[in-house]
């Protein structure tokens, strides 16, 4: 049986295709977001280049999730 990699890794950065392949919104509202303060800025690591550590999207995940069941 073949096993897929995690889209998070433990540690480390991801970049917005794979923050986005986990919280199923648009680029925009991404982005929209980070302006209202409701995602993380992230780490710039170049002019063009910005990412997020695993850490800090897990805990807005689990953010996201609490908020979820606390509105049914």
């Amino acid at each position: 049986m073949k096993h897929s990699r995690p889209l998070l890794p433990d540690t480390g950065f991801v970049r917005l295709p794979q923050v986005l392949a986990l919280i199923p919104i648009s680029r925009s509202s991404w982005w929209a977001g980070i302006k209202d303060g409701k995602y993380p800025r992230g780490v710039k690591l170049a002019p063009h280049t910005r990412a997020w550590t695993a850490e800090e999207i897990r805990g807005l995940i689990q953010r996201l999730q609490i908020g979820a069941t606390d509105e049914q």
